[in-house]
């Protein structure tokens, strides 16, 4: 135990010990180091964490905490606004200083720029690295001095950009000499009172060793064949470590670092989509809520909760959608191929807003990430950076064919189909009487008939983009 007044660490979306540059700047100074947590909802914005997002948080502040009392520490855990909290805190133990890894939601700058000039004035000192991203958002902009809208010449350019090869983990932590209250973290309330997140814990391990697991499991099995299989959603062709990096359990300089430059790049593109995201929301403040162009806020969407709610719920009709969403509800995870194609089918054959799905995925994901997020949904509904056009529109019955051809993964998802053939799986309303009664299906029953008809809800989101140009 020091007697001497500690450095506070401030746990943010970094909780991890290995890679954190803000731990090992705290450690160099000699003094006692005092990690902290702020369970800040308010301070969040307009985008405090999802139900599925605070089931993972619970489990990773309780991992973050068993792995810091190994190294005779621990993790202080309070509630309520981070900049009264910290300023409280700084006041009670005399800290000299505090130190923390960079958010770069606009909300979360904003709070940060806020709460430094506070403490500077406490005489404490602020210090804060950039531990969640390869680089920067304010080091990368293209030639011009802006920044980037077109992933393919971001990709090239931050490749050329040095990246820091990760930190070690510390050996020992300085406890402070006494520790001030703090709150229990059943106190925070981050588990879900229903029980749909009941078999959370059989798809994921939380916390930093998690990460490590998992990266290690796909780097030895995976990675080699992800090209391959990174759109076949039956197999285990992608790395599912976005939980992990959204939660900072992995730094991307980890992921980046243990993959072969070469051999890997497909992989590595995607934690290079994950740094254009970060880019995008940075720059581009009001993405969140709105179009990244302008013209697409005149959209002629039709809100409808009925069809919002048979989405949410996998009740469409259409197989490939279904099983998608119904493997979020009960894993807070989809595939990324199905995300595509479910996100396409909520906008276009639909018509709901991009928010509306955006918002949805925010609650249900655990690895719901403000900037992939609107990243993805914004691409999907052709409004964002570098997307995909507006009128490319998934055909929901040729997707399930071509990415599920062997129907494993819908027939898991959608069990009360299972029995048809290959040639109807993914268009049951195609199917004869005795082929319907063969597999035990009575369809707009057991299974509901398609909530939209394919050709003309696609001409529909046709007439709607004309409807907008015009």
């Amino acid at each position: 135990m020091s007697e001497h007044p500690p450095v506070i660490l401030w746990f943010r979306r970094d909780l991890r010990l290995a890679d954190n540059p803000a731990l090992q700047q705290a450690c160099e100074g000699g003094q006692a180091v005092l990690p902290v947590f702020v369970l800040d909802e308010e301070g969040e914005g307009d985008w405090p964490e999802g139900a599925a997002s605070k089931w993972w948080l619970h489990h990773s502040l309780s991992a973050l905490d068993k792995d810091l009392r190994e190294l005779g520490s621990r993790l202080l855990l309070l509630k309520g606004a981070a900049d009264e909290a910290l300023a409280k805190l700084c006041g009670e133990t005399g800290a000299s200083g505090v130190f923390w890894n960079r958010r770069y939601e606009p909300s979360i700058v904003a709070r940060d720029t806020a709460l430094k000039k506070r403490l500077a004035e406490q005489g404490v000192q602020v210090r804060s690295f950039n531990g969640s991203l390869l680089q920067s958002p304010l080091s990368v902009t293209n030639k011009s001095g802006t920044p980037f809208k077109v992933f393919t010449p971001f990709w090239k350019h931050i490749q050329n950009l040095g990246t820091r090869e990760p930190l070690g983990k510390p050996q020992a932590l300085a406890a402070p000499a006494s520790w001030p209250k703090g709150e229990a973290l059943e106190s925070f309330g981050l588990l879900p009172q229903l029980d749909w997140a009941d078999a959370f814990g059989e798809e994921w391990t939380p916390g930093e060793r998690g990460g490590q697991v998992a990266l290690a499991v796909f780097r030895e099995r995976y990675v080699g064949k992800y090209s391959q299989q990174r759109d076949t959603p039956a197999v285990r062709g992608v790395s599912r470590l976005s939980p992990h990096l959204h939660f900072g359990e992995l730094s991307p300089n980890q992921g980046w670092y243990a993959m072969d430059r070469q051999e890997h790049e497909p992989y590595l593109r995607q934690i290079a989509w994950r740094e254009f995201a970060h880019h995008l929301l940075f720059h581009f403040t009001d993405t969140p809520a709105k179009p990244l162009r302008p013209e697409f806020e005149a959209f002629p969407w039709k809100p409808d909760s009925r069809l919002l709610e048979a989405w949410q719920k996998g009740q469409t009709g259409y197989p490939i959608v279904d099983a998608g969403m119904r493997e979020l509800w009960k894993t807070g995870w989809m595939h990324n191929r199905v995300r595509m194609i479910a996100s396409s089918f909520l906008v276009k054959h639909l018509l709901q807003p991009w928010q509306a799905g955006a918002q949805w995925f925010w609650d249900t994901l655990v690895d719901a990430d403000l900037a992939n997020n609107t990243m993805g949904w914004q691409w999907v509904a052709g409004c964002g950076a570098d997307a995909a056009p507006y009128f490319r529109i998934f055909n929901p019955i040729t997707q399930g064919e071509r990415f599920d051809g062997g129907g494993d993964y819908t027939r898991k998802w959608v069990p009360e189909i299972a029995g048809l053939p290959d040639k109807y799986l993914f268009k049951p309303w195609e199917a004869p009487a005795n082929v319907l009664e063969k597999a035990g299906i009575d369809l707009g029953n057991t299974y509901p008939k398609p909530i939209v008809d394919h050709p003309r809800a696609r001409q529909a989101a046709l007439d709607a983009y004309a409807a907008m140009k015009a």
